[in-house]
């Protein structure tokens, strides 16, 4: 039977469940930050630029004064530059904000004028020969051909030119063996239970079909392009470090072929039509050998928490010819969804770390661009810029274009001279609050840029590498996603709440960083292979009713906007609007976690609006935005995350608490993707 050690217990801020800190991260928040490389940390930067915007009392001027060093960025539709955005829920998709919901209401809550339903949910199967759902008889040959657990990054597609048919992405983070199995399953079937978990994991591509425009999608079973990606399926390796000594194990001598995808957190879709999945919290499921490469990404010796290595030697990095097996994972994954019979590929010149994101775009003169952040408490974002540029119509050309290219880790910098950020609040002479930042390369091609270390050093132990040139340590920072009317660049940075207060002074008085917050980020010239870059805070979240002195947007009133914590994933709608998703609301403010949209420009610029709501102890993922569709997609990860077996917290989505445990209706929660719908058929303001 497994046996969860919870750290985290009793040391959990708020209402946080020491069980998600666990199965998530691998209790990243109870060990030593693995960077104690001494680099500026962004914290340190943006105090002083919030606390001179506030003794200013310049509000949104922010984004004014920013620009003028990017004169050259895509202006906004008119009716955007003119007036700014309408108020509460402009656009396509009109709404009235709703209230926070208490972090025990186990529903998904959506605004007047809207309904939701669950498009799939885990077990469900995909194909014509799976078996029917049954918690009571899980196998890894049967989750194989049923949709995955714990749904994290998600993408909604509609075939082109038909509004009836489509299909849906969605990744699968990690899997809650508690709430999975009853306890005698675990006890008496250890094996199926973690060879279930195994094919748990990975993604799931799903068909959808539906009446027409605007109605709800459900999905296909034994669709064409269904197709499920576990923790078990081959996968190729490219890039520079393809066929490295330091990727090579037993099982595979040209360290060219992998075995699996885990813990596939956010990603990103690809302007040819291929989707990007970053692999994240990877170092939970290893036993490591104490090596200080291993302790850098968070590697510790000692039983794995999912005692994987139970089964499977390769996920103990002691046993004879899988030193390696570790460094093959953490990388940025390409999966072609139209194909089913296509081998997806790890790409090593993206750099190996905990990869939160992967959002690729391309640059004005034809690169491929693609941000990615590391998800841990005082890590780096990266960027990639290929060598190759884009082809239009050519996908097979586009699928090499993240092969080979210059790998950049970021360094921020205030604009003000550091002796003028003392601490005293004061303004510094030149009275600007915004700041620059630079690329760093670290790989150009096949060749290291890093002093001391080989490429292949460089792509595998990109911490290490990122570590001796500077960069700057950031506050968890998560998804990136890049503004389709403007082309600035946003990144969600979850928290920090172990921030040590040796950093802070009475210019920025907060004692670590509970709530997290949001940056924007405009490239030199609105070019994205810059290596110039400027900043600016959007916000930094929280509860005004709770902290009114810490949440800061914008210059918006604290009364008008809606509270949020957590910042996690990220989304556009076709206007320009920012969508935010939040990961741990319920243990920093006491709510359900959200999905919120932001204003960017115009006098609302800062404005916060809750849009839904997921039930009790789950995550909000994923977001989608079909505005002119009139929908919104979310998945709902880790619903019922602080029950245990017969005393659940959540039933969504199936509700029957009293329920059988087979078939299409089971008496758990299970993770599954929402679909939310406007039933007044509203296509416009």
């Amino acid at each position: 039977m497994l046996k969860r050690h919870l750290p985290m217990a009793g040391h959990t801020r708020g209402n946080r469940l020491p069980i998600t800190c666990e199965l998530k991260c691998g209790n990243a928040c109870s060990h030593e930050a693995p960077n104690t490389s001494g680099n500026t940390h962004f914290r340190d930067v943006a105090n002083a630029a919030i606390s001179r915007r506030a003794a200013l009392g310049l509000g949104g001027g922010l984004a004014a004064a920013v620009v003028v060093g990017a004169t050259a960025l895509q202006k906004a539709p008119e009716a955007v530059a003119a007036n700014g955005f309408h108020p509460t829920g402009g656009g396509k998709l009109p709404f009235e904000a709703i209230a926070p919901v208490e972090r025990t209401v186990d529903t998904v809550t959506v605004p007047a004028g809207y309904d939701w339903a669950p498009i799939i949910r885990w077990g469900d199967p995909l194909f014509d020969d799976s078996p029917e759902f049954d918690l009571e008889n899980q196998t890894g040959a049967s989750q194989a051909k049923q949709f995955g657990y714990n749904s994290d990054y998600l993408d909604v597609f509609s075939d082109g030119g038909n509004d009836r048919t489509g299909f849906l992405v969605n990744s699968h983070e990690y899997t809650n063996e508690n709430i999975m199995f009853s306890p005698e399953y675990l006890k008496s079937n250890p094996k199926d239970v973690i060879e279930a978990a195994i094919e748990a994991h990975g993604l799931s591509i799903v068909d959808l079909r539906r009446g027409g425009k605007g109605q709800k999608w459900e999905y296909v079973r034994g669709g064409r392009r269904n197709r499920r990606i576990t923790g078990s399926t081959l996968f190729t390796v490219d890039g520079p470090a393809a066929g490295a000594d330091l990727l090579k194990t037993k099982d595979d001598t040209t360290g060219t072929k992998v075995l699996g995808t885990l813990n596939n957190c956010a990603g990103g879709t690809t302007p040819w039509g291929t989707v990007l999945s970053g692999e994240e919290n990877f170092n939970q499921y290893f036993v490591g050998t104490g090596a200080e490469a291993e302790r850098r990404i968070g590697i510790t010796p000692g039983p794995s928490s999912r005692r994987w290595e139970t089964v499977d030697p390769r996920f103990n990095l002691n046993n004879e010819g899988y030193a390696n097996e570790a460094n093959r994972f953490g990388w940025i994954v390409e999966i072609d969804p139209e194909d089913p019979t296509s081998t997806p590929v790890k790409h090593t010149a993206l750099g190996r770390f905990k990869h939160e994101a992967g959002t690729a775009v391309i640059s004005r003169d034809g690169h491929a661009v693609v941000y990615s952040g590391d998800d841990e408490r005082n890590d780096y974002a990266y960027k990639f810029v290929s060598r190759q540029k884009y082809r239009k119509g050519d996908k097979k050309h586009n699928m090499t274009l993240l092969t080979e290219g210059t790998l950049y880790v970021a360094q921020f910098n205030g604009n003000s001279p550091e002796s003028e950020i003392d601490g005293s609040g004061d303004v510094p002479s030149d009275g600007d609050f915004d700041g620059w930042g630079r690329w760093i390369p670290l790989v150009k091609n096949d060749k290291s840029l890093v002093p001391g270390f080989t490429v292949e050093e460089v792509l595998v132990n990109t911490r290490l590498a990122a570590d001796t040139v500077n960069a700057t340590a950031m506050d968890r920072p998560e998804d990136f996603e890049t503004n389709p009317v403007t082309g600035k660049v946003y990144m969600a940075l979850t928290n920090n709440s172990q921030r040590a207060a040796g950093g802070l002074h009475e210019a920025n008085p907060i004692p670590g960083n509970r709530d997290g917050h949001v940056i924007e980020m405009i490239e030199r010239r609105g070019d994205h292979t810059a290596e110039r870059f400027n900043w600016n805070i959007l916000f930094l979240a929280g509860d005004p009713g709770q902290d009114g002195n810490h949440a800061y947007f914008d210059g918006v009133p604290l009364d008008q906007v809606s509270p949020i914590s957590c910042p996690d994933n990220l989304a556009f709608d076709s206007e320009g609007n920012l969508w935010v998703s939040t990961d741990g609301q319920p243990g920093t403010i006491g709510y359900c976690d959200a999905l919120h949209k932001v204003t960017l420009e115009g006098r609302d610029r800062g404005l916060v609006e809750q849009f839904l709501a997921v039930p009790a102890d789950a995550e909000t993922c994923g977001p989608v935005i079909h505005d002119q569709d009139n929908s919104v997609f979310v998945a709902v990860q880790h619903p019922g995350e602080g029950g245990a077996w017969g005393a659940h917290t959540s039933y969504f989505p199936d509700f029957v608490p009293e329920g059988p445990l087979k078939g299409d209706k089971v008496a758990v929660p299970r993770p599954a993707i929402v679909q939310v719908y406007s039933t007044t058929g509203n296509n416009g303001r």
